[in-house]
């Protein structure tokens, strides 16, 4: 493999005694659970060390806490060439998470494209970058489907496999010393899957250190693996040589009696099942007839006896001499220690380069959502029944400019829900790929946030100017071509404002129900404080009006249309604009910075 060959820092990766709990909150009391007890390892350079257990054994959060991706174990030590844990290690460490988080629209180039500039050092230019993006699809196999969209739930796109390959691509693009990987293989057929841990042997002989979770390996895939950790309960049952693991559990007792894939049969182990396994004769002693709570209906030993004999057998034959080997120190010279942070952090690319990619992204990603046939149909459609509704309604009489101002009001009101709701979802959707994203140090968060905020701008005038024109001239608004651009500015305003509020709502909450349903109240209450329903509000609540955009909007819209022929409309004064634009600029300003200040407080895995 040509990428990989490239020289990188060996890490001698070491873990003794890692214990982890966590505490659940109830209603009423709160508790601790035990994920991980007295877990010991250790994996070299140029070896693939496979975690095996059952679901809820405890292998991701093992393999989190190896990875930097949870901050700290509770009890233990993990050292990287004799050193502990340091956000310098980041730009050393690739992550490839069990979901496959992507973006669906971009291609597979596309994708492997913006990683390489965004994590990729300072030193390489642009070109240089896009080579190594293109080296590693040809590395990984990916040249046929080079140019096809990665897909999605809704979107039809590459294979399982080929997208387990970017992701792992997306990682290995930054030649990493350390390559966790969790269930790599899920998912995928007997092949596909040997075919993936071949890739992952090829990556480990050029020097670095692999470490990855596997559910239920064929027999092929499992003889493949340099070192096994056998996981039960969170406990440790064995940690060694994968081809050494069979021996070891025969000379405790426990060997198939029948031709077995020696994966099913440690799965079965850790499961505590011992159908079509021998039972050791300790075991069978401990075990007292009769005695339902020690033994299964067809006499076998229960699920939880099995357990303890296990974990007990290892402390007593195993243990003790792994612990030595790992409490000696390595042989590894005073450089090797000092270079794991011999460098300073660095981004891949300054803010301005940042900014720059992810605002192209952004456009490339969104650009199908918004220009979908339901969008336009929807927006197309309402502009349609409006100008019918209102057809040629404009005119000087006090009567038929407050008839006119209703369809001012629905203007506000349609252009002030229309952006929230689309908001709202903005963050929560993208939470899984910002942890993923700024786990790995790819850009700062006010770089990606102000890419994500201003790559809709553009997007979201296009629609609104193809409403005004259906609706503008159907309705017999003002025939004046600074009323139309000053309401179609109006118009972008309000939107640019709901948006802030749905982007704030939504990176507050961070729960689409939550958001959803409070954006509602929030919404109705500025639609109802608006001035159109209620002339003559209560003073107690009046302030709501000052902080609703669809008022602001309304009184704009008003002033455009009727400033020269009346002072007050529908019992609403028309003054000259500045006020009202301030405020929607206040709250343009004032929502997103909240946007912000909450997504930095939000706590993101690895501790970003």
């Amino acid at each position: 493999m040509k990428i990989q060959a490239e020289p990188t820092l060996p890490i001698y990766l070491k873990f003794t005694e890692v214990c982890y709990k966590v505490v659940i909150k109830g209603v009423t009391s709160t508790r601790e659970k035990e994920i991980l007890t007295g877990i010991s390892g250790s994996v070299d350079p140029g070896e693939v060390l496979a975690m095996m257990g059952p679901s809820g054994s405890g292998k991701t959060t093992l393999l989190s806490l190896l990875g930097g991706r949870i901050k700290e174990p509770t009890g233990g030590s993990i050292t990287y060439n004799e050193q502990p844990y340091s956000k310098l290690l980041k730009s050393r460490i690739g992550f490839v998470t069990q979901d496959d988080i992507l973006f669906p629209h971009l291609t597979v180039r596309e994708t492997l494209t913006y990683a390489a500039r965004l994590r990729l050092p300072k030193t390489l230019t642009k070109e240089e970058k896009e080579k190594r993006a293109i080296d590693v699809i040809y590395e990984l196999g990916l040249e046929r489907c080079q140019d096809t969209m990665i897909g999605g739930s809704f979107v039809r796109g590459v294979s399982g496999g080929e997208r387990k390959r970017v992701c792992i691509g997306n990682e290995i693009i930054i030649n990493p010393s350390l390559l966790f990987l969790d269930e790599p293989t899920s998912g995928l057929d007997s092949t596909t899957a040997l075919r993936m841990v071949e890739i992952l042997h090829d990556i480990a002989e050029t020097g670095k250190t692999v470490i990855t979770t596997i559910h239920q390996p064929s027999s092929r895939l499992f003889h493949k693996f340099d070192k096994l950790i056998l996981l039960g309960k969170g406990s440790l049952l064995y940690f060694g040589k994968a081809s050494e693991a069979m021996v070891y559990f025969s000379a405790i007792g426990c060997s198939p009696l029948i031709s077995m894939n020696p994966a099913e049969f440690l799965l079965d182990l850790a499961n505590g099942n011992l159908n079509d396994v021998s039972v050791p004769s300790e075991l069978e002693d401990r075990v007292q007839i009769g005695n339902s709570d020690r033994e299964t209906g067809n006499g076998k030993p229960t699920p939880i006896v099995v357990h303890e004999y296990l974990v007990e057998a290892y402390e007593t034959q195993v243990a003790e001499s792994e612990k030595k080997k790992l409490m000696a120190p390595m042989m590894i010279d005073e450089e090797l220690k000092s270079k794991v942070f011999s460098i300073n952090r660095e981004w891949g690319a300054s803010w301005c380069e940042q900014y720059s990619i992810l605002f192209r992204r952004g456009l490339k990603e969104r650009r199908y959502d918004y220009f979908s046939w339901l969008r336009i149909t929807q927006v197309i459609a309402t502009a349609l029944i409006l100008g019918m509704l209102w057809w040629q309604s404009g005119g000087d009489s006090p009567k038929q400019m407050r008839e006119q101002s209703g369809l001012l009001f629905f203007i506000a009101v349609f252009w002030g829900f229309f952006p929230v709701f689309t908001a709202i979802f903005t963050f929560p959707q993208e939470r899984a790929m910002l942890n993923k994203e700024r786990s790995a140090d790819m850009y700062r968060l006010s770089a990606y946030f102000l890419a994500r905020t201003t790559s809709d701008i553009p997007l979201d005038l296009i629609l609104p100017v193809l409403f005004l024109l259906v609706v503008y001239f159907m309705a017999g608004l003002k025939h004046e071509a600074d009323a139309f651009f000053l309401t179609v500015l109006t118009t972008f305003l309000c939107i640019v404002a709901a948006q802030g509020l749905g982007l704030a709502i939504g990176a507050t909450l961070m729960d689409l129900k939550k958001a959803t349903t409070l954006a509602s109240v929030t919404v109705m209450t500025f639609m109802l404080a608006g001035g159109y329903f209620v002339k003559k509000v209560p003073v107690f609540i009046s302030w709501l009006r000052y902080l609703s955009y669809n008022y602001q909007t309304y009184k704009l819209l008003l002033k455009v249309q009727y400033k020269e022929k009346n002072d007050w409309v529908d019992g609403i004064k028309v003054g000259s604009g500045v006020k009202e634009v301030c405020i929607l600029l206040a709250m343009v300003f004032g929502y997103r910075l909240l946007a912000y200040i909450s997504l930095r407080r939000m706590k993101l895995h690895s501790g970003a």
